[in-house]
């Protein structure tokens, strides 16, 4: 990672140090003391503050480094993280903006603290459930058996639109089909972390986890020095070693990083990791298949390509076999891989398993498979379907976040309490024409976190999203990336809807 504006930690000022270790200033309160004021607790749980209005143990030498810093100071730190981010080019691109589609994902400075005894039962739940993933897409596209016997309905799995037939009888390396996924995780009222969703497709954000993480530590050096917080910038080696895994030697592996191109909303993320495995990056033309293997272009000739690490959606990954008017698939890449010759990563068909329907069957799915009960909690989820949950969704669309089921980054759907009633009544028609494409889940408050907003620090709601690599073994960076919903009061953190990100300190203790 370029350090940018961000030379050394003197970059802050003179209190490289960070000064302020022994955790005084607890009886800071939120809307009392600067640079709190405008802080307000609500019914969410919140992050740095307890109930009572106190500062949480392991915020205490944040809380009171932010004590003994100016606002001006405060505001610079800020901008230069912001900074940093622009002369790095870390940007998204808003398809739905006809103004300005590529824009400079905001990102926060302070950080957002886990404590290691959390972390533990999250890094056990989410190894759980991914385990229990990679067996249910490994039967459904073989014998089936979690559908003969009616643990999930058939027409639900061989009706999606991510279920694709042609992957029937395809051996995966290790029966892991799904070798990178981002699952994003709430905390409710009660503080405890509950999973909202899976990605099992193509998940994005991992460069934002290792962005902020990079300008964080800088911003706040002997806080973060002192807290003992738990590395991630091994990730790109970790994600290195699981695609190395997925073919039977382990020397001379040759791996290419699969972009759509440099107008993808995450064309960053794809550069920055192909970079950083010392991999190629490739479009589809840059690709060919000849006697069913795969070949990159070079000056020099063909050369041979083991491992693709896609990011192309299935659609357009093969126009012989899915879309045949795409053009940044490879045609005939699928039979080389149906034959062996080449690994992809994640495997086609995977988003069947991410389909918002699925996931309330995802308990089930454990016990199913593992005779285990499920660590980590779904949120309450109401399927359209069924005829009794959607008499129930329709009545309570005032109370219910209503989402498409094959939908993602925050499109599709309906925030009922945030939304007027001519919007809910629209969605109502929406519900009723096709109840089987949604399922609703009722609002969560999202846990808060200190934020700095606009000279202060308020509370903004936040979810997480860890990042979990699956091949030979399951490996899992402590941490992930912590997105915010910057707008006051918003629900929705996605950045393609106004959202930003926060780097997230696991500590180890």
């Amino acid at each position: 990672m370029q350090q940018g504006v961000l030379q050394n930690t003197e970059d802050f000022g003179a209190n490289a140090m960070d000064g302020a270790m022994d955790g005084t200033g607890n009886d800071a309160r939120p809307g009392r003391d600067a640079p709190y004021k405008q802080y307000v607790l609500g019914a969410a749980y919140d992050e740095m503050f307890a109930h009572g209005g106190g500062v949480r143990p392991h915020y205490a030498a944040l809380n009171s480094r932010l004590l003994s810093l100016a606002p001006e100071e405060l505001s610079r730190r800020q901008q230069a993280c912001e900074q940093s981010f622009l002369q790095q080019g870390i940007t998204f691109t808003v398809y739905s903006d006809s103004q300005a589609t590529e824009r400079i994902i905001p990102t926060d400075l302070l950080p957002r603290i886990v404590t290691g005894q959390e972390w533990a039962r999250v890094d056990a739940g989410i190894k759980q459930r991914v385990t229990a993933l990679n067996l249910f897409l490994r039967d459904i596209y073989s014998e089936g058996r979690v559908l003969k016997d009616g643990i999930v309905p058939r027409g639900m799995i061989y009706g999606s639109k991510h279920y694709r037939r042609e992957m029937r009888g395809v051996s995966v390396p290790h029966g892991a089909y799904v070798n990178v996924c981002g699952t994003d995780l709430v905390r409710r009222e009660d503080g405890a972390f509950v999973v909202l969703e899976d990605n099992l497709r193509v998940p994005s954000g991992v460069s934002y986890m290792l962005a902020n993480r990079d300008v964080v530590r800088r911003a706040f050096p002997g806080v973060f020095r002192a807290a003992s917080v738990r590395p991630i910038e091994h990730y790109p080696q970790e994600l290195l070693t699981t695609l190395k895994s997925l073919v039977p030697f382990q020397e001379d592996v040759s791996i290419a990083v699969l972009t759509p191109g440099v107008f993808n909303s995450a064309y960053f993320e794809h550069a920055f990791l192909a970079r950083q495995m010392g991999v190629e990056l490739v479009e589809g033309r840059d690709l060919l298949v000849n006697d069913n293997a795969v070949y990159m272009r070079t000056t020099s000739g063909l050369k041979r390509i083991d491992v693709i690490y896609r990011r192309v959606d299935d659609d357009f990954v093969d126009p012989l076999i899915f879309r045949d008017d795409s053009e940044l698939g490879v045609p005939g890449i699928f039979n080389a891989y149906r034959a062996g010759n080449v690994a992809i990563a994640n495997a086609l068909g995977t988003g069947v398993a991410d389909d918002k329907a699925v996931y309330a069957y995802v308990p089930r799915l454990i016990r199913y498979y593992l005779s285990e009960e499920p660590i980590l909690e779904n949120v309450e989820t109401f399927l359209c379907r069924e005829e009794k949950s959607l008499s129930h969704v329709l009545a309570n669309l005032d109370k219910l976040v209503v989402k498409a089921v094959g939908e993602s980054g925050g499109y599709g759907m309906l925030v009922g309490p945030h939304a007027s009633q001519p919007e809910r009544d629209a969605f109502a028609q929406k519900l009723k024409s096709d109840p089987e494409n949604y399922i609703a889940q009722p609002t969560i408050q999202l846990s808060t976190s200190p934020t700095y907003v606009e000279g202060g620090v308020e509370a903004r709601h936040v979810d997480l999203r860890p990042f979990i690599l699956t091949g030979e073994e399951t490996r899992i960076v402590p941490g992930g990336l912590t997105r915010v919903a910057l707008r006051r009061g918003s629900l929705v953190v996605n950045s393609s809807q106004g959202g930003g990100s926060k780097d997230t300190w696991v500590l180890s203790e």
